[in-house]
């Protein structure tokens, strides 16, 4: 077990300096550009690639960090650059991830190596799981895989919604059910490869914020993969179905709750990205406020911006803390007895939110326009309480867990 200490290592500085030296030479000076053209970054996402930073290996090596702050480091700096820039160039890692978790190593070479390209040929992936009618509700999930034995074939139809990269992806991962009676342990991640007939983009969603980044619906028409393109294989899903449905028998709710420590372990990035954007924004503030005068002095000397400030700060040390905690926890294997994961999204998410808005207020009406960059900061914040579970769903996890009631 890693020793826990609040110092980063050596090598984690020179990574955390790295990422920041990109953040602040490529991705900031191009921030408001794609923010206003709301399209994929494909030049940053290229420069990113030539250095190293979109790749899978640099990602293995961050999730493997035997200190669990990896992950949450290289979040927090990208998402301090842009937001929508930052979620074009880790929204890949979703569906790799997913493979990750749940492929077989044949799938893991092939696949994952097709998802991100190379520096000369960058291709992006989508991982498809919310629907119209099944976003936090995972158990109402629509979308069917049913299975041709005699062509050894997934035959998918459904649409999904709020798709990072969908649409636009070399590769799509989606999430389909199998076993309708088993809820969300009857479902299955499959593989959809390129040009595959049958899928589509849908709507193209025009955002609030993080516009940088394409989200969109994708559709699937009588989509029809190969046998091995079931992540982990036949065997095992069946395997794992007659589990799941010996469990259900014996009691549905621990099921559920095995499910719900899966979702926890992924929070504390979402909750690093959203350190990212409030730390943006606080540095934003305290630069203006120490330079910007009114009636002879800095604004800073004032108690109402000053103590605001101090606010701000110090909310933002507590989300990180936070997130560090729940990240150290996940790569130990602690046991999340009360929800350490949603603790560390759902503050860190309020968190981002309150900031930017405070960093406006402290700017005043410059900060009310697109001249400086804290409105577009405070459109982003507003999705981290909305996307990897809502804080609502988040507070619900939590009262769940402390209590041990079906709190509702």
């Amino acid at each position: 077990m890693a020793e826990f200490t609040m110092e980063l290592n050596d090598e984690q500085k020179e990574v955390r300096d790295w990422l920041h030296g990109f953040a602040a030479d490529v991705i900031r000076p191009a921030a408001a550009e794609w923010d206003e053209r709301e399209e994929t970054p494909w030049p940053v996402i290229q420069e990113a690639a030539k250095v190293g930073i979109y790749s899978l290996d640099f990602y293995a090596q961050q999730y493997f960090d035997p200190t669990g702050l990896g992950i949450p480091m290289a979040m927090e700096e990208l998402f301090w650059g842009d937001a929508g820039i930052a979620l074009s160039i880790v929204g890949t890692g979703l569906a790799a991830v997913g493979v990750l978790a749940n492929g077989t190593e044949e799938q893991i070479g092939t696949w994952i190596p097709q998802m991100y390209g190379d520096a000369s040929d960058v291709k992006v992936a989508a991982f498809c799981s919310s629907e119209p009618d099944a976003g936090s509700d995972v158990a109402s999930m629509r979308t069917r895989a049913v299975y041709d034995e005699a062509k050894d074939e997934w035959v998918i139809n459904g649409t999904k919604t709020w798709a990072t990269n969908g649409g636009i992806a070399n590769v799509h991962v989606v999430v389909a059910v199998v076993d309708p009676e088993l809820g969300s342990k009857g479902h299955a991640s499959f593989i959809i490869p390129p040009n595959t007939p049958g899928l589509a983009q849908g709507q193209k969603f025009k955002k609030h914020g993080i516009r940088a980044s394409h989200t969109a619906e994708v559709v699937l028409d009588n989509v029809r993969v190969p046998g091995s393109c079931l992540l982990g294989g036949k065997e095992k899903l069946d395997e794992r179905l007659a589990r799941a449905r010996e469990k259900a028998k014996k009691g549905g709710e621990r099921v559920k709750n095995a499910a719900m420590a899966t979702f926890e372990a992924s929070r504390p990035a979402v909750g690093a990205m959203a350190v990212g954007t409030a730390r943006a924004a606080y540095e934003v503030a305290l630069d203006y406020a120490t330079t910007r005068e009114q009636f002879g002095r800095p604004i800073i000397d004032n108690q109402g911006v000053a103590f605001q400030l101090a606010d701000m700060r110090t909310s933002i040390d507590a989300a990180r803390l936070l997130v560090w905690r729940a990240s150290w926890m996940a790569v130990n294997g602690k046991p999340f007895t009360a929800a350490e994961g949603s603790m560390s999204k759902l503050f860190a998410s309020e968190t981002a939110k309150k900031v930017t808005a405070q960093a406006i207020q402290i700017l005043g009406g410059n900060g009310y326009t697109r001249e400086y960059p804290v409105e577009r900061m405070h459109r982003d914040a507003a999705i981290y309480t909305i996307f990897e579970g809502t804080s609502e769903i988040q507070r619900l996890v939590i009262a769940r867990t402390i209590s041990g009631m079906s709190v509702r």
